[in-house]
């Protein structure tokens, strides 16, 4: 106990160190650009005296709420540079909009903006100065740096790999229980222990993030797994799923955990106050969401964040599970955490070019049965096809063929489906000679096997289309939705060119004057 005061004691000292070294380089700055302005300093230092003042409170006030001082919790100089970059760009939002906000254009913005971009370089210099010289002091809390190392937990013959790598025997449940509890949750543990027996010898529990623990475990050994670690600290977390699968048998159980962006916004919200809450979140969400999905930016991102901590849907999380060879038994949020249940099924697909962009290309049945890549933009997150099945068992279908309570689709792709934007790309289909613009919507597997046979047959005579008879006819059941492909491809059979004639101008009268629209 007298070690872990005197560690906190030594960390409050250096935070106020950092606060006054911080306010020694915003002081230093503003009078660098002071001196250079051509007026006198007789002028400009009683004139900003009192606004000085103020900037000051905000600079290290916003500082202190974003955690910039908290150098000692860092392992790397990326961990102290990315806190400085998203608070200073806080400052210059606040700073810029109560300038704009209150007319206050009689101060030098030079001396504004300019006292801001060089306290962040000397900042951003000292950092890397530190890291090169001194080692971070440890926070009396939970290494983080020891997920890296295996923490085994099974119940009669079980062992903890430590930092300075001693093993102990855990010989109870209520050991575990107490470990995982102390790791998570009691919530978490009563979860996890509706389904795995954490005192069995045969489950493992663990806390890691590399691929490589998992491959040091012998194959079939455990029944279950589960991780206590989120996988969005994972660098490659379908590598990870597939090392899992590849561990337990067919039918073992694998619980873990992730962060949505959903619960993340929640967090953050929360977390700061009012105001302050909403910019960090902005920044936040172009550097977590945004740069990821741009070329160039996607290579800055993982240099400095190494994949840690990264942003991942509901959605995306099922969906790397479900390629990865699992299936879903149960999933929960908890504490501010979504947890999972899944299941050993198969082996896993490994998907080598996942879709990320806004456009998509999916696999879909066209003419003699042939599967053709249909372009479309990007309505759904990441990994959304692998939980077809997944959500038509857990939803079923609702009026017009689609899925109830779809949580895969976005906001965007709401919108765009609402408009019919997102099937616009289809049209380079049509130049390929995929497809033509009335006919048969191209299916997927999993809807192609809904139909019957004698639909399935009829259908792979012709080649699918982008303006469907659904929007002539406008049915609301899968067996409506049949009856109306079967008498549209019976028509079609007789007369190609009348029925198409025709379709295209009983859609295109719902659609304009009946408002019919995609959900």
């Amino acid at each position: 106990m007298k070690n872990v005061n005197s560690d906190n004691r030594k960390i409050i000292r250096r935070k106020i160190i950092f606060i006054l070294l911080d306010f020694l380089i915003i002081f230093g700055s503003f009078m660098v650009f002071i001196w250079f302005k051509p007026a006198s300093k007789r002028i400009y230092l009683p004139t900003y005296f009192n606004p000085f003042l103020f900037f000051s409170m905000v600079w290290l006030s916003v500082s202190v709420i974003i955690a910039k001082y908290d150098i000692h919790k860092a392992r790397k100089p990326k961990h102290v540079i990315i806190p400085i970059l998203i608070t200073n760009l806080t400052i210059l939002a606040i700073i810029t909009t109560l300038i704009y906000s209150f007319g206050a254009f009689n101060y030098s913005r030079l001396i504004v903006f300019g006292t801001i971009l060089l306290a962040t370089v000397i900042e951003v210099i000292l950092a890397y100065v530190y890291f090169s010289y001194k080692k971070p002091v440890l926070v009396p809390e939970f290494d983080e740096s020891l997920v890296k190392k295996p923490r085994y937990y099974p119940a009669d013959r079980s062992f903890v790999v430590e930092k300075e790598a001693e093993a102990r025997y855990v010989e109870t449940r209520e050991q575990i229980k107490t470990i995982i509890i102390n790791e998570s949750s009691t919530n978490v543990y009563d979860y996890v222990s509706r389904f795995v027996d954490v005192g069995n010898p045969d489950n493992l529990v663990l806390s890691t993030t590399t691929k490589f623990n998992i491959d040091q475990l012998p194959v079939n050994r455990f029944r279950s797994l589960v991780n206590l670690h989120k996988i969005n600290d994972i660098r490659r977390i379908n590598k990870f799923f597939e090392s899992v699968n590849s561990r337990l048998p067919y039918g073992g159980v694998f619980i873990d955990n992730a962060e949505t962006y959903v619960l993340r916004k929640q967090r953050i919200l929360k977390k700061y106050p009012p105001v302050v809450n909403y910019i960090y979140y902005f920044f936040d969400f172009v550097f977590t969401r945004v740069f990821p999905k741009l070329p160039v930016f996607k290579k800055i991102y993982f240099y400095i964040t190494l994949g840690r901590n990264r942003v991942l849907s509901r959605a995306e999380t099922l969906g790397r599970l479900y390629s990865c060879g699992f299936e879903c038994i149960d999933e929960k949020f908890i504490d501010g955490m979504f947890y999972f249940v899944v299941r050993k099924v198969k082996e896993p697909l490994f998907d080598e070019n996942p879709t990320y962009g806004p456009f998509v290309r999916l696999m879909r049945y066209g003419k003699n049965g042939k599967l053709i890549g249909v372009y479309k933009m990007r309505t759904m997150h990441a990994y959304s096809e692998y939980l077809q099945e997944y959500i038509y068992l857990k939803n079923n279908l609702q009026n017009g063929g689609k899925f109830k309570n779809d949580f895969r689709v976005t906001a965007a792709g709401h919108f765009m489906r609402k408009f019919w934007l997102d099937e616009l790309p289809m049209i380079f289909n049509i130049f390929r000679g995929d497809m033509k613009i009335v006919g048969v919507r191209p299916l997927s597997k999993h809807y192609f096997n809904l139909y019957t046979e004698e639909l399935k047959q009829k259908r792979i005579k012709y080649k699918p289309g982008l303006v469907p008879p659904y929007y002539a006819d406008m049915p609301n059941t899968l067996e409506e939705i049949m009856d109306s492909e079967i008498r549209y491809l019976d028509a079609y059979s007789k007369n190609p060119l009348w029925t198409d004639f025709r379709y295209f101008f009983m859609a295109f009268y719902n659609i304009v004057f009946r408002r019919a629209r995609s959900k």
